[in-house]
């Protein structure tokens, strides 16, 4: 097989890294794989440069990454907030490491580590980075400079706070920034971004607004067209909107026909009764075209599994958001299992993240609450 993926819940860090990196070598008939990645629980977290040490001696990768996070998943399954260790790899051809770090400059912060040589001819650029890490100017700074470039990864979540994470990239480990690699067209099959969300009414436009304020939809008050959807909705769409409403922007408006893939969906922040407005979590033009979304696991199942529909892959990673799992499936295992079954491979491993990167509508983002897949072929 070119790809295998080993969940071990073992509470000792020695046994379980035996027992994932074990079965790894096993599946991949004990050929050395060009690229492992390895992710750890809190509870391991002070034992990450051992066991990265020790998948380094036993599984000799060409290179390894490495991320703590609140909960893990490979294979079939999760293990949410309890010791784990999830060890992924495969023979994916050559790919070039690399460790990024912000340093202050007179204008804010910079990003140094990810040379443009490095980038020549990349498809793919996969990315653990700490939650300190200025990731969304960094995906500004490289859809202006390499705009056809994928970014696909996700942040770290096992740390209390600053400095509480840890990254490794082949024999050093940091606790702040990021780390990566650069993965060519022929390495990647493809990603996918889902949001877990279900739209709602139709699609408008945006003809008033400011910054994250939106003042008028279609001509008319914000909050009156939001106060109109929600007496349209069915009781079972109702249900879901007061749990949360959400909004879609068309990234791409020279689509004709929108579909869930289309928009880059944030949260409803609340609303000015005074003036109609409605706030979201994202910058706004007028001109631009929105949609309602509505969030429950009954949506994110469904998001996720059109998502994936007819795709296959020898391997994926998954970045799944620390929000998502039992807390938002009332069952554990959820997209571990959807995306094994659908895709038709258990060489899957992951994080549960506290942010996730993925390109939407062929530009990269931030996310919150998704699940960002990436797939081998």
């Amino acid at each position: 097989m070119p790809f295998a993926a080993a969940l071990s819940e073992h509470p000792l860090p020695t046994h379980a890294t035996g027992e994932v990196v074990g079965e790894v070598l096993e599946r991949l008939g004990g050929q050395p794989p060009d690229l492992a990645v390895l992710f750890v629980t809190r509870a391991h977290l002070g034992a990450l440069e051992d066991i990265a040490a020790s998948v380094r001696t036993m599984l000799s990768p060409g290179v390894l990454l490495a991320a703590t996070a609140v909960s893990v998943l490979g294979g079939r399954d999760e293990a949410e907030e309890v010791p784990a260790v999830s060890l992924w790899a495969g023979h994916t051809g050559a790919v070039r490491p690399v460790s990024l770090s912000a340093v202050p400059t007179g204008e804010g912060m910079a990003v140094v580590g990810l040379e443009p040589e490095a980038l020549q001819e990349a498809d793919t650029l996969l990315l653990l980075a700490d939650p300190s890490f200025p990731v969304e100017p960094l995906l500004a700074t490289l859809q202006e400079h390499q705009p056809q470039l994928r970014v696909v990864g996700g942040l770290a979540s096992a740390g209390f706070g600053p400095g509480g994470n840890r990254l490794v990239v082949d024999d050093q480990m940091f606790d702040q920034g990021a780390v990566g690699v650069v993965l060519g067209a022929h390495q990647v099959a493809d990603s996918v971004v889902s949001q877990g969300c279900a739209p709602v009414g139709s699609p408008l436009t945006v003809t008033r607004a400011e910054g994250n304020m939106v003042h008028e939809i279609a001509g008319r008050p914000a909050l009156e067209r939001v106060q109109e959807l929600i007496v349209s909705l069915s009781d079972d769409e109702r249900a879901k909107a007061a749990q949360g409403l959400h909004v879609g922007r068309v990234i791409d408006e020279h689509k004709i026909d929108f579909e869930r893939g289309d928009f880059l969906v944030r949260n409803v922040l609340g609303a000015d009764r005074d003036n109609g407005a409605v706030a979201i979590g994202d910058e706004v033009n007028i001109g631009d075209t929105i949609q309602f979304q509505v969030r429950d696991a009954e949506s994110a199942d469904t998001d996720l599994r059109l998502a994936l529909d007819g795709r296959r892959a020898s391997g994926a990673l998954v970045f799944t958001c620390n929000g998502r799992g039992s807390r938002l499936f009332g069952t554990p295992h959820h997209d571990a299992g959807v995306v094994a079954e659908t895709l038709g491979t258990v060489a899957v491993g992951g994080m549960f993240c506290a942010g996730e990167i993925g390109p939407v509508g062929g530009r990269n983002f931030l996310h919150g609450f998704t699940a960002s897949i990436v797939l081998f072929p």
